[in-house]
């Protein structure tokens, strides 16, 4: 609103015009209208108009902000002293805005030769530079990370033991090296490449068509075949020629007698892997193997694993970022295990409390719980399923698996197209599976120490020595006449054969302390430590001599093994693996 022309409503035109000079000494001119109300004051021409007007003049001194120098004519105010001072104010700011003007114009014109001068309005702080004082940066106290101290839940083995071979060689998986003599064994013989003084092999795992071996001194030694790392190192090998010699009557060449058998010798000889490859704080105290992947269980109940899992369709993959693990790595989410047990591409783990894990390959239900299809991945997850607690054992043949409860009770699930769960429920049907963990009812009484399998049998030992055995027989699998069993122990075929052995059945003559099973044989130690095989023989595995198959459980009989007690047998695709104390 414009103020009134009323002598009394404010500052005359003389004292704004007067501010508007001294403000624009400061900055930018600044409209009088906005200026803050002066004192009301009465102004005539006597003497106490210049009080007035020098009280006004500096309450507009005061409050007007500061402003860019402008050139502005001297101003003239009331008649008198008044006049005189108000000319003498003005006079003053011109010549101040001269000043600074032809200093401004000054400054431009060198900004414009350097580019680096700054502008005008910036020209204060560039008056007096201070050095800039640089702070040392504080040291981060870094608190140390809290160490948990390591509980030791699982013994290590100590003794020491000779180990002994038999069946097909072909491949390295009897740690004979590349001698021509390594491939067929016919019966049980020393592996002298494990020397228990200098090796001292103290446990042993046979998987499909590899072993690993944990030693006295804290080594894993690991031989047989590694297309897909089941060995747990580095095994490429160029290869080489064998040298041919002329035979001299017949004029034909020939190989000496001594070459090698043209095996990998980085896969057939026992070798260690890499301790850098294992945390150096890690201690072993056993050793587990599957088809095409292997296991390490440490002293205080970790996991390390590598290697693969196969499904229906190849390979699935060792775990859901890694398709084959060439190197051994720790398995996440398994903590205080106290055993490990590995079927054909699954694996089973039991805790310090009596819980059970799974994980691996699930097509045949073998590990408990439902795999979808399309995501057939999640089952590489080590995980817990519906069993109950305080298991105190569990078991695995190829496919299916079993576990045994504090009180006696056994559990079995996966695949039973040949019954070798010993659950009738489908028993004999293509395709047949145990969903989930089922109680066995016709092993409740038996009081089980050890349940393992091959492909579509499985064998178990009780507390006081029987060996029993169930499932699959057209292949000698029991060890036991099966004509002279009762028809409701059996299934028959179409031609009314019998086919299957769905009643856990005593083998006669055997009282075991050990028992194994491959894909189509077994294996059992009995008490006196002496070794019986029975089954599929075609590649020497039942160490008997023979490819012919061992229709009924027989005793080993060999002089490599005669004079031993034999204290623990383990069954590979084509072979076999015996161990005593040495």
């Amino acid at each position: 609103m414009a103020p009134k022309k009323n002598a009394e409503a404010g500052p005359s035109k003389a004292t704004n015009k007067a501010a508007t000079a001294k403000a624009t000494v400061r900055g930018r001119p600044k409209k009088t209208d906005a200026a803050p109300a002066a004192p009301t004051a009465k102004v005539t021409k006597t003497a106490a108009t210049k009080k007035v007007t020098t009280k006004v003049t500096k309450s507009t001194k005061a409050s007007a902000p500061a402003a860019k120098p402008t050139k502005t004519p001297a101003a003239t105010t009331t008649k008198g002293k008044g006049k005189a001072a108000a000319t003498t104010t003005a006079t003053t700011n011109t010549k101040k805005a001269t000043t600074t003007a032809s200093a401004s114009k000054k400054r431009k014109a060198e900004d414009e030769n350097d580019e680096d001068v700054l502008p005008a309005e910036e020209d204060k702080t560039r008056q007096i530079k201070k050095p800039r004082v640089v702070r040392e940066p504080k040291p981060k106290v870094v608190k140390p990370k809290r160490v948990l101290p390591k509980v030791v839940i699982n013994d290590v083995p100590k003794a020491r033991l000779n180990v002994f071979v038999c069946g097909e060689g072909s491949s390295g998986e009897l740690g004979l090296g590349a001698a021509k003599n390594a491939i067929d064994v016919k019966r049980p013989r020393l592996n002298k490449l494990l020397d228990a003084e200098e090796v001292g092999v103290v446990q042993i795992a046979v998987g499909g068509m590899h072993c690993v071996a944990l030693t006295h001194d804290n080594k894993i030694l690991t031989w047989g075949v590694n297309d897909q790392g089941a060995l747990g190192r580095d095994t490429a090998w160029d290869g080489g020629y064998k040298e041919m010699k002329e035979d001299a009557e017949s004029g034909s060449d020939s190989d000496d007698s001594d070459d090698d058998s043209g095996l990998n010798p980085k896969e057939s000889t026992p070798t260690a892997i890499p301790s850098s490859s294992f945390p150096e704080e890690s201690v072993f105290v056993a050793v587990a193997a599957a088809d095409s992947a292997s296991f390490a269980l440490t002293d205080d109940g970790q996991v390390f694993g590598w290697g693969t899992f196969r499904s229906n369709d190849g390979v699935l993959g060792f775990d859901p970022e890694h398709r084959i693990q060439t190197t051994p790595i720790l398995i996440p989410g398994l903590k205080k295990i106290k055993q490990l047990a590995c079927g054909a591409n699954h694996v089973l783990a039991l805790t310090d409390r009596g819980a059970v894990l799974s994980w691996g390959s699930g097509q045949q239900s073998q590990l408990g719980r439902r795999i979808v299809e399309r995501n057939k991945l999640h089952g590489l997850q080590p995980r817990e399923f519906g069993l109950r607690k305080d298991i105190v054992h569990i078991g695995s043949g190829s496919y299916h698996s079993f576990a045994v409860h504090a009180n006696g009770t056994v559990y079995a699930w996966g695949l039973n197209s040949f019954g070798a769960t010993a659950i009738r429920d489908n028993a004999g049907e293509d395709e047949a599976v145990v969903n989930h963990p089922t109680r066995v009812e016709s092993l409740s009484n038996q009081k089980i120490t050890q349940l393992c399998g091959g492909a579509h049998h499985s064998i178990a030992r009780t507390e006081d020595g029987k060996c029993l055995v169930w499932g699959r027989t057209d292949g000698h699998q029991s060890g036991i006449k099966i004509d002279s069993l009762p028809d409701d122990s059996t299934i028959k075929d179409d031609r009314d054969r019998p086919r299957i052995l769905i009643e856990p059945t005593q083998v006669p003559g055997v009282e075991a302390a050990v028992v194994a099973a491959a894909s189509d044989h077994c294996l059992a130690i009995d008490v006196n430590g002496r070794a019986w095989s029975w089954g599929f023989s075609a590649t020497y595995q039942t160490g008997q001599g023979t490819s012919d198959d061992i229709e009924v459980a027989t005793m080993i009989d060999n002089t490599a093994t005669r004079d031993r007690k034999l204290n623990w047998a383990g069954a590979g695709g084509q072979f076999s693996v015996f161990t005593d104390l040495a």
